[in-house]
């Protein structure tokens, strides 16, 4: 998820942004686990429980009582449990099942850059933040290190398949790396500084999703990323935690970066700080069996990303605002868009994931919307198969059909009523009992709803410029994208048996179809 740039423009220098960015991260980091961060809470009527007067109320009310006062209020508290795991976690790789490890103790930060690993304390024997002016010193020192990337630079292993991946770490402490693994995975997060300028979205998108693969651990529950010009963005494990999560970490780091500079663009404040001593520079024993083991990672990741293409779409006619006034849910239409562009490009319908949070119960994570339904089908096909044979009036009953059906979905998803979550948990309980599948399971209609060509996920924010993810099939498409008041963007990826520009330009063309009905 790439940040927004800094509205001031000599705040997107590398070292400044990266300073300010990792102080920000640190007093997200106290905050939360002082007990002080705000919590989410969904507001079904925000100007009446959305304000200053009912939190002061609430903040009074017994926690044992708060949740039903909120209650009362259409104020709905959202789980957080997630949130413990953003910093000083890593998924380490075992043998059959990873582990999410996480160390509260780590008052380090770990930065990747040149594909040398580099740590330094942000936080002091006190719990207090190290002062900026020192970080930025410490920041300084790093990116003026002259040290090559490494003949056999680590990073390349956390891309490999995880149970070769659990195998060369037990190899590599053994060769006696166990206490520089220990102090990335209890670093508060990881920093890595790219040597890169990004010419334009594409490039942005390729660099953030994967990069060169050498500057990046991605075993990390995050890292943020800063490009040579500044352009940051956040790249996250999902095991451990979902979008909500981490998009507000995003958000605040955003607003606290633009709002309450730490640093500032020109000449660094003098510091009697010795960086060297202070930083440590991480060196690795690597045998044969190791070397050959990163050289073959590398040779599997550079393979995968060549295959691998992304597009963009901005869609300017018109955006959420315009959707709202006709009375129609601007999910379900971007949603209908996706259905009408595959049919347009392929003359089919095909599976289609929707994440959505469910996050309103305790431990919450996600359940399926399931967009492609008999009403979309019905509606594309008369956008697309049958032009010019129904009239407005007809084509915007159907959209308001898709809307309202995909409206009721995305509730009963929210709410635990979806069914996908529901048979995984039964299929994994069969499984672990030595019990039969049952026959729904191996039917091949079960098989080809969790294959997953069109993988989609939203997630709008002022401090989110662009998202995306990889497919999650072969065959299919990665579709992030977000909805603003009067404009719709799309961040596509596919694999060589797609084709990711054409499947937009009909995506592109649903849209306007759409919206010329509206008209």
């Amino acid at each position: 998820m790439t940040f927004t740039p800094d509205p001031n423009a000599e705040y997107n220098d590398q070292l400044v942004r990266a300073t300010n960015m990792v102080c920000s991260a640190v007093r997200f980091t106290k905050t939360l686990r002082a007990g002080l961060l705000e919590p989410e809470v969904f507001h079904l009527n925000p100007a009446k429980s959305d304000t200053d007067h009912f939190k002061k109320f609430i903040r009074w009310v017994p926690s044992s009582l708060s949740w039903y006062g909120a209650y009362m209020m259409n104020a709905y508290p959202l789980d957080m449990s997630q949130y413990f795991r953003l910093f000083n976690s890593t998924r380490i790789p075992r043998s059959g099942k990873d582990e999410l490890f996480t160390d509260e103790r780590g008052r380090h930060v770990l930065v990747i850059r040149n594909g040398n690993m580099y740590v330094f304390d942000v936080v002091d024997r006190d719990g207090s933040m190290v002062r900026p002016a020192e970080i930025q010193a410490h920041l300084k020192y790093i990116l003026a290190d002259p040290t090559p990337v490494p003949r056999f630079p680590l990073g390349f292993l956390t891309t490999e398949n995880r149970d070769v991946w659990a195998d060369l770490r037990e190899k590599l402490r053994a060769a006696g790396n166990a206490e520089n693994l220990k102090m990335i995975d209890c670093a508060l997060f990881c920093l890595c500084l790219d040597e890169e300028n990004l010419k334009d979205h594409i490039h942005t998108s390729h660099n953030m999703l994967h990069g060169n693969g050498y500057n990046r651990w991605f075993d990390k529950s995050f890292s943020i990323i800063m490009s040579k010009d500044g352009q940051a963005a956040i790249n996250f494990e999902h095991s451990w935690g979902d979008g909500v999560a981490v998009l507000r970490f995003q958000n605040e780091v955003f607003k606290d970066t633009t709002k309450h500079p730490v640093v500032h663009p020109g000449p660094a404040a003098a510091t009697d700080v010795d960086s060297a001593s202070a930083v440590s520079r991480l060196q690795f024993n690597l045998d044969a069996e190791l070397e050959n083991g990163i050289q073959t990672a590398k040779e599997k990741f550079e393979s995968a990303v060549s295959r691998l293409t992304i597009h963009a779409m901005e869609f300017k006619k018109g955006g959420k605002e315009r959707l709202k006034k006709n009375k129609l849910s601007p999910d379900a239409m971007v949603q209908l868009a996706f259905q009408m562009g595959f049919l347009r490009q392929y003359g089919q319908t095909v599976a289609t994931y929707e994440s959505c949070s469910t996050a309103a119960f305790k431990h919450g994570r996600t359940e399926t919307v399931r967009p492609a339904t008999v009403h979309t089908k019905k509606c594309s096909h008369a956008f697309v198969c049958q032009p010019r044979q129904h009239s407005v009036e007809q084509l915007k009953a159907l959209l308001h059909q898709c809307s309202s059906y995909h409206g009721q979905l995305t509730k009963e998803a929210a709410m635990g009523q979806g069914f996908d979550r529901h048979l995984f948990a039964l299929r994994y309980l069969a499984g672990s009992e030595g019990r039969a599948l049952p026959h729904l399971y191996t039917d091949p209609a079960y098989a080809a709803i969790n294959h997953n060509i069109l993988s989609t996920s939203t997630l709008t924010s002022p401090a989110v410029n662009l998202g995306g993810f990889a497919p999650v099939v072969p065959d299919g498409f990665g579709i992030g994208y977000g909805i603003h008041d009067d404009w719709i963007g799309c961040n596509v990826s596919s694999y060589p048996s797609r084709n990711a520009h054409e499947f937009l330009e009909c995506v592109y063309k649903s849209l306007d179809d759409i919206y010329s009905v509206l008209e």
